[in-house]
């Protein structure tokens, strides 16, 4: 659906080679018992060596690009506002009429009946309405979404990196550095639109990390991760078999997203 044509997965291989095995289970280093579970054959591993780049790869060019999570996070404030608006009894601020979806879900947020009443058509179908709220941010936030006119987004994590760490070395000194900058800026830039948001924020901050393999001890289970069988019918964690897997390292993100328009040339500093 995003056009892009890398981060292949060979599916039919790996469904192919799937098996039924059973692994063990306890606590620290307890054995408490076996479960069964779907385990890869040997001849799998390099598609599921593949599976698992391809979800590494696929973090920066699609579920972490800069358009994606700019319109997630103005999606997110927009409808934090909804629901706000709809326990104050303000709906008349919202837009919509009482008995819309939207507002019924905001009202009713624990009811499972609001909340599949909810879909794509229906967030959709409210953005000409809500463009039109009384309510400052509901309008703004709106008309960003149905016009596309996202927040400018400035990548601190990687303009960081690259006064800390030009040569891309990655090593833990130099992470640990980037981190501690980069949760000095996100705090400095949270007070300071705390203290200047007036009706809106003047920035949204996106902060995310995300493991695209979780070795056994971080993971949650026997269940929670990729077991290969190997030849000799061993079940294996698969960042046991693969020095590739087992070097991927956690993908971070710090991005600050502006409400302004930078002018052309301007640097995030």
């Amino acid at each position: 659906m995003s056009g892009t044509q890398h981060s292949a997965i060979d599916f039919p291989w790996l469904l192919a080679n799937l098996e039924i095995g059973s692994v063990p289970f306890g606590v620290d280093e307890k054995k408490l018992g076996e479960v069964e579970t779907f385990v890869s054959g040997p001849k799998a591993i390099y598609a599921a060596e593949q599976f698992v780049l391809g979800l590494f790869q696929l973090y920066p060019t699609v579920y972490f690009h800069k358009a994606t999570r700019g319109a997630e996070k103005i999606f997110t404030e927009l409808l934090v506002r909804i629901v706000e608006l709809a326990r104050d009894s303000e709906i008349k601020l919202i837009g919509l009429a009482k008995n819309h979806p939207l507002v019924e879900f905001a009202r009713h947020p624990e009811s499972t009946s609001a909340a599949l009443n909810l879909d794509d058509s229906v967030i959709w179908g409210a953005l000409p309405q809500l463009t039109e709220s009384p309510d400052p941010l509901v309008s703004e936030f709106s008309k960003r979404l149905r016009d596309r006119k996202l927040y400018k987004c400035c990548d601190v994590r990687i303009e960081v990196a690259h006064l800390i760490d030009p040569k891309s070395d990655g090593g833990d000194e130099a992470v640990e550095s980037i981190d501690k900058c980069c949760a000095a800026i996100n705090e400095k830039l949270t007070e300071w639109s705390a203290k200047n948001g007036m009706f809106r924020p003047r920035f949204l901050f996106d902060d995310e990390k995300r493991s695209p393999y979780k070795p056994v001890s971080q993971s949650n289970g026997p269940l929670d991760r990729i077991n290969i069988r190997t030849d000799g019918g061993s079940l294996v964690d698969l960042a046991e078999r693969s020095n590739v897997v087992a070097a991927l390292k956690t993908f971070k993100l710090l991005q600050s997203l502006c409400g302004q328009r930078r002018h052309r040339g301007h640097k995030c500093r």
